[in-house]
């Protein structure tokens, strides 16, 4: 199924069908506007994603997002601010500003300093504490961007910076326009501007023609970048993309073997760097369903500002609620989270965490009247207590099912 618009995208969703041989829906409208003026749900009434931009001018030879979304179109910046101001006043503490070339932001309007000015832009709206994005190029990310992190309160000091290889061999063939050494002076940037910041990446295996000498490249530099996690992928060909018709396809087995090593290699390194955060104190953004087991262990959870997730004990009495601040101190560590299990220090109550709390008193009194009703209950169509009304976000979700 596609629209009337996206009749070029044909050729790729045929290709994606007969690959997985499932049934294909790209309609252009939902690729081509701007998350942001979709209609959406917020689940998070304290976090929020803002969409910047949509499509990506990069020719990246294991993406299809190119061919399907277009050439990069960049939102104003004051309709940015305004949606993030809008946001704020109705209880938000947290925007992640969202592209797939975040900081390439502006080109499309003739300003190459763009992101970073939206980025000191972001420190100036009162009542926003925290500011994150996703994802960097490393090709066009610029001495300013790091200043303009460095310089702004509220820009959290962590950096999502895609690596996909650590062999110039792979990266040339996928169109990735960095090497290793460029990449790796860009973390070192990074550090001396914002000693405090936790880098994470993304990696894959196995793409067509990889050696054993370009995956050992590859370890090299996880080693080199101190990574405090990865996202890696066992590369799968696309339909559609260049890389999909590529000779040297990797047999299945080997990239098995390449990727439970490097992710061996990945959690060594994330375990050694939260262990050297034992003892610190942390402050952390309580949020709602991060810990999977913390009923059982009665931990509650949240992230701090480098985005590290931190599992800690809350406070006798009425605990924290989603969206308030807990200062703590670092107790244990693991290679995906943090554990504080000492009294916190201190519970700041915030706007967000009241938001949080009308936003659930208010999904109570919506499924207890739809009981009452005979429309719903608590197998029925109300939504409950932790989701209540719709409330606008930057990115589109499908409405729960009843």
């Amino acid at each position: 199924m596609f629209g009337t618009h996206n009749i070029g995208s044909l050729p790729a969703l045929l290709d994606r069908a007969r690959a997985t041989r499932r049934a294909q829906v790209e309609i252009a409208e939902s690729l081509e506007r701007f998350p942001s003026v979709l209609p959406a749900r917020r689940e998070s009434p304290y976090s929020a994603w803002v969409a910047i931009s949509v499509g990506c001018n990069n020719t990246c030879t294991f993406c299809i997002v190119p061919r399907l979304r277009g050439r990069e179109e960049d939102r104003r910046p004051g309709d940015v601010l305004a949606e993030i101001r809008a946001l704020v006043a109705d209880g938000v503490l947290e925007v992640t500003l969202l592209g797939q070339n975040v900081n390439s932001y502006g080109a499309g309007f003739g300003d190459r300093l763009a992101f970073g000015k939206l980025l000191r832009a972001c420190g100036e709206i009162d009542g926003l504490e925290r500011v994150r994005f996703t994802s960097p190029h490393p090709r066009d990310f610029t001495g300013d961007v790091i200043a303009a992190m460095a310089q702004t309160p509220n820009v959290m000091p962590q950096l999502h910076m895609p690596l996909q290889s650590g062999s110039d061999r792979v990266l040339r063939a996928m169109r990735r326009a960095y090497r290793r050494d460029s990449y790796l002076e860009i973390l070192r940037a990074v550090r001396a501007a914002i000693p405090e910041a936790a880098i994470t990446t993304d990696i894959i295996v196995g793409f067509p023609g990889e050696t054993e000498r370009d995956f050992a490249d590859t370890l090299d530099v996880v080693r080199r970048a101190r990574f405090a996690g990865a996202f890696t992928f066992r590369y799968s060909p696309r339909p559609g993309t260049p890389a999909a018709r590529m000779d040297g396809q990797v047999p299945p087995e080997v990239v098995a073997d390449r990727y439970e090593r490097l992710v061996a290699t990945v959690e060594e390194i994330a375990l050694a760097e939260n262990q050297a955060l034992v003892g610190s104190v942390v402050e952390v953004l309580v949020a709602d369903g991060e810990g999977r087991k913390d009923e059982m262990t009665r931990r509650m959870s949240g992230r701090a500002r480098d985005n590290r997730l931190v599992h800690f004990t809350p406070p006798p009495g009425a605990p924290p609620r989603p969206g308030d601040v807990v200062t703590t101190v670092v107790t244990a560590a693991a290679p995906h989270h943090l554990l504080a299990d000492g009294a916190p220090m201190s519970v700041r109550r915030t706007r967000a965490g009241d938001a949080w709390e009308a936003l659930r008193g208010a999904g109570g009194r919506r499924a207890a009247a739809l009981a009452m009703d005979g429309d719903g209950g608590p197998q029925g169509g109300g939504h409950g207590g932790r989701r209540g009304r719709p409330v606008p976000l930057g990115m589109p979700s499908r409405a729960p099912r009843g």
